[in-house]
């Protein structure tokens, strides 16, 4: 998601839809970090729970808090895309019920019980390259939390990683997207993120 510029396409396909006084539109990334990061109660399939875990959650519901400050709120959608890291350490077992207890953790904190999900699931990159051995895991958990969800949804990433990147370089089946995988990327987002808003 760090690569993402939301400004791009996200945004202004959300805004042409829903008009721009009524769209709120927080964007918080770090790249190649795991979801325990985020998820405050992760824990490994084995051993003990880290000590420390949910600071660029912290970070981020900063930056939500005060966006969202004296605003009566209709909808609230949260976008994710991640799961390189967890993939390549192994924790694919633990990341379905790690990514729902993310989700919960929003909904609690944001006192809503209707938050829609969307989900941008993991590109081929590691059906292709080695060393990333629960990617496929990942991916599917992906889609299972997704449609799992009450208002889920999640997007196709398959196609985006070829061409050439923002630096102006070809690559093919490449970790991170081509410059206009990007731009799709934000557009597919933002598409599924109305269908799930006018329901």
């Amino acid at each position: 998601m760090a690569g993402l510029k939301p400004d791009e396409s996200f945004t202004p396909t959300v805004e042409k839809e829903f008009g721009k006084e009524n769209v709120i539109i927080v964007f918080d990334a770090q790249g190649g970090q795991p979801i325990r990061r985020w998820h405050k109660d992760w824990k490994p399939a084995d051993g003990p729970k880290p000590e420390s875990n949910g600071d660029l959650y912290d970070r981020m519901m900063v930056k939500v808090n005060k966006a969202v400050e004296g605003q009566e709120l209709a909808s609230v959608t949260f976008l994710w895309m991640q799961g390189e890291r967890d993939a390549k350490e192994g924790h694919g077992s633990v990341y379905e019920a790690s990514m729902k207890g993310l989700i919960k953790q929003v909904a609690v904190d944001l006192k809503r019980e209707d938050v829609n999900v969307v989900i941008g699931r993991l590109s081929d990159f590691g059906l292709v390259k080695p060393g990333y051995k629960d990617w496929d895991t990942v991916r599917k958990a992906q889609v299972k939390v997704a449609e799992d969800a009450t208002k889920g949804a999640w997007v196709d990433t398959d196609d985006l990683n070829d061409g050439k990147n923002r630096g102006g370089k070809e690559i093919k089946d490449d970790l991170h997207y081509s410059a206009e995988g990007y731009v799709t990327f934000g557009k597919r987002l933002a598409d599924a993120a109305i269908k799930l808003i006018r329901g």
